[in-house]
């Protein structure tokens, strides 16, 4: 089969695609066929082994995976004899944010993980792109007391973990203030956001609003700036580690000291993520947000857009098949 494969970390010039053997399911596996999945930040991240913490996962000298990968959309081939809650020619999706080898042309995965069948209604670019970005929203939102009427940030609403955070917020029921550039504004106000900030135009740390959480999903501010931002016992959240990797110690000095609060959001449960987003998907309440669609052939290509953090949304990688 075709595989999107790697020896070693690096940049996007490591990768190659070529033949590789097909992997065969074992008894409590399902092989999968897949036909889109995505190129995202922790895939980026796997394939240069930065920040290199990720390297206790991934291997500490080099990869222990040949090929990349986190989510996925396809259709079941074959199952192992113990599989019983699905059968072959469903349509699934899925997602294993430490890797799943899914930039290939099969993959297998164990039914009790995070794969479940496709809504009738989802395409199978639509499926992969409501996976890696979602389920790292959907672990903001549940590392706080979320509330009815709560008044929330989103720092890098139009990428795929923002857009996502958007539309998850609003389905619990809070108020949302999303920052973004001038060319996505229409697009994260049809999100649902109840507030804009342009941040080409604007300041948003001099925001007059304040806010019971801000969600930094592209990493790119930190709690020194935005502190001013939180109500008294209010919390910040970033996708990234921040400035000295102060996110990681930050949650322990801010909760001995009290009042406005760091907390580091330790992914967990992608099984609930994708149970929640399907859910979702199946009501027409989320729909995931694509910015390009490259072939498997172009994956160099893919991450180098995704690497330039110009991206809005999802980027998804369409991986052909002989019929």
């Amino acid at each position: 089969m075709k595989a999107a494969t790697r020896t070693r970390y690096g940049s996007p010039a490591v990768l190659e695609v070529k033949e590789v053997p097909k992997p065969q399911p074992k008894d409590r596996e399902v092989l999968v066929k897949v036909y889109t999945t995505t190129v995202n930040r922790t895939d980026c991240g796997m394939l240069r082994g930065k920040p290199y913490l990720i390297r206790l996962f991934t291997g500490l000298f080099g990869p222990s995976a040949l090929v990349l990968g986190t989510d996925f959309a396809g259709e079941i081939q074959a199952i192992g004899k113990k599989v019983s809650t699905l059968t072959v020619g469903d349509r699934v999706w899925g997602l294993h944010d430490n890797g799943i080898k899914s930039q290939a042309q099969y993959m297998t995965i164990r039914e009790d993980k995070a794969v479940v069948r496709i809504p009738a209604n989802i395409s199978y670019e639509d499926a992969a792109a409501s996976a890696e970005g979602a389920h790292y929203a959907y672990n903001f939102i549940t590392k706080v007391p979320l509330k009815k009427g709560s008044k929330v940030l989103v720092n890098g609403a139009t990428g795929a973990i923002g857009s996502a955070a958007v539309q998850l917020l609003k389905h619990f029921g809070a108020y949302v203030t999303a920052v973004g550039n001038t060319k996505n504004m229409k697009m994260v106000k049809s999100l649902g956001a109840d507030k804009t900030i342009d941040y080409l135009t604007t300041d948003f740390t001099k925001d007059e609003e304040r806010y019971h959480f801000v969600f930094d999903a592209v990493g790119k501010s930190s709690f020194s700036k935005i502190k001013h931002l939180l109500l008294p016992e209010g919390v910040y959240i970033s996708s990234e580690l921040g400035p000295g990797a102060e996110n990681l110690y930050l949650p322990l000095l801010t909760k001995l000291k009290g009042g406005k609060r760091v907390i580091f959001p330790i992914p967990i449960n992608c099984r609930r993520s994708i149970l929640l987003l399907s859910e979702l998907l199946e009501k027409g309440s989320f729909q995931p947000v694509i910015d390009r669609v490259y072939p498997l052939k172009k994956i160099k290509e893919a991450y180098t857009y995704v690497e330039s953090g110009e991206k809005t949304g999802n980027v998804v990688i369409q991986i052909p098949h002989d019929h």
